[in-house]
């Protein structure tokens, strides 16, 4: 059975990083943009990561440019922004599709496991959250209007279960 654990992704320094590594954690995967109405949602998404992540919360931030072209810089800049503006300490990868022929295969695995709105695959936009469970398996998916501080007790649930 494949699991969000079976992939891997580049980082905004260049590493690879195997998400096989995160086994047995909860991870909250969302693909970002840093000139969206939703990127305020930074401070959201960081204020989860320092508080659940001695518990096992792990924030996995996946920018892309395909919605509006919100997100033109470059590994560099996405860095420096998220750092400077919001204080984004979690890992944060190189710019991925999500949506099209050239879909990363991890949100090709997220989107057929939570399907969005009517059982569309699509991802509508940016800050389109999903929520994976410690067996690697989605547990849920959020809408990009979704605050992070409104998942807190799903990501508690999530916490609390068992491998």
């Amino acid at each position: 059975m494949t699991t969000a654990f079976d992939f891997s992704a580049q980082t905004l320094n260049g590493e690879t990083v195997d998400l096989a590594r995160f086994r047995g954690q909860v991870l909250l995967i969302v693909n970002t943009a840093s000139q969206c109405g939703f990127t305020p949602q930074y401070a959201g998404l960081q204020a989860l990561h320092e508080k659940y992540a001695s518990q096992g919360l792990v924030v996995l931030g996946f920018p892309c440019n395909q919605f509006a072209r919100q997100e033109p810089g470059d590994a560099a800049e996405i860095g420096a922004f998220c750092e400077r503006n919001y204080g984004v300490s979690f890992t944060m990868f190189d710019k991925i599709e999500v949506i099209g022929d050239g879909t990363h295969p991890l949100y090709s695995f997220l989107k057929a496991s939570a399907p969005g709105l009517l059982g569309t695959e699509g991802i509508k936009w940016n800050f389109t959250k999903f929520l994976v469970g410690r067996d690697g398996q989605v547990l849920d998916r959020y809408a990009p209007t979704t605050k992070p501080e409104a998942m807190q007790q799903d990501i508690e649930k999530a916490l609390q279960a068992s491998v």
